[in-house]
């Protein structure tokens, strides 16, 4: 901010001096202010730009959200499992050594990766962070992009969600360009780069190229699999009345309420799923080391 007061007193232009800035104020908010600039309506496109920013950090602290819980899940299974593995079932197994029976399969099988774990542990790890790496340097690739991308558009649990907030990410940027007078071809070019999925940026450029051809947004919107019939009949409607940009607010003011109630019924779902999930783990490794103590009580009984 002190910067870009400095360039405004050495006679730079509010936009000019922003534009220094690309990751801090990025090119959805230097063409605002732009639009802002040249139209004499700053303050107006500021509130805009304060209201958009405000709802799209509230849908994406929606998304990680619905996304932590499992996570955490999982990151609280795999942290349960190496300590038993490394520090609880060699303690057990000194235990067994004495009794001088063989064990049952389920402890056995315990014993044997509890030995395998501790005699290749550095090896364990280096292969994961490896696999980190390597998926990583994949995602960088276009190919690997669209690949994942697609994966995510297609998963059966996170896929409806994905598309939904896509659909209402899209809405609300292109609303708030539109209504601040940026010209609808520059502003699918801002919002197809700013849609955080490959396969939608794609179709985004694909329709701005369509306009470009003469057609109208809708009819390349209902060639892909990602918008669905309602949101393209209702932005051929917003064409077709010259009212495009308040439709398109309305559809993601709908479609941010989709988006609360898709997370809300995946974590419903997911919630008994995890525990049922993590307790199974838990609980079946405990039973297992305790195999062959009921065995020696059934015996001496």
């Amino acid at each position: 901010i002190t910067a870009v007061k400095e360039d405004i007193e050495g006679g730079s232009t509010l936009t000019d001096a922003l534009k220094k800035h690309p990751k801090v104020f990025d090119e959805l908010f230097v063409n605002l202010v732009a639009a802002g600039e040249s139209g004499g309506i700053l303050e107006v496109i500021l509130q805009r730009l304060s209201a958009y920013m405000e709802k799209a950090l509230k849908l994406k602290s929606k998304v990680k959200g619905a996304m932590t819980y499992p996570i955490s899940v999982l990151v609280i299974a795999v942290g349960v499992v190496a300590v038993l593995l490394l520090k609880v079932i060699p303690v057990f197994q000194k235990m067994f050594e004495g009794m001088g029976s063989a064990l049952p399969g389920p402890t056995q099988f315990l014993v044997d990766a509890s030995n395998f774990t501790q005699d290749y542990f550095l090896i364990i790890a280096g292969i994961l962070v490896a696999v980190v790496f390597a998926f990583k340097r994949f995602y960088a690739t276009e190919r690997g992009t669209l690949l994942i991308d697609d994966l995510i558009l297609k998963s059966p649990v996170f896929g409806p969600l994905m598309k939904k907030v896509a659909v209402s990410k899209f809405s609300r940027t292109l609303s708030t360009m539109m209504s601040s007078g940026v010209p609808i071809m520059e502003g699918l070019g801002i919002v197809s780069k700013t849609a955080g999925n490959k396969l939608i940026e794609n179709a985004l450029i694909k329709t701005r190229q369509s306009i470009s051809e003469g057609k109208t947004i809708a009819e390349p919107l209902s060639e892909t699999d990602i918008f669905p019939p309602m949101v393209v009949q209702m932005i051929a409607v917003g064409e077709a009345t010259g009212a495009l940009d308040t439709m398109l607010s309305k559809i993601a003011d709908f479609y941010d309420d989709e988006v609360d109630a898709a997370v809300n019924a995946m974590t419903a779902l997911l919630e008994p799923f995890m525990m049922v999930f993590l307790g199974g783990v838990c609980g079946g490794m405990i039973i297992a080391m305790y195999l062959p103590i009921f065995q020696m009580a059934a015996a001496a009984g």
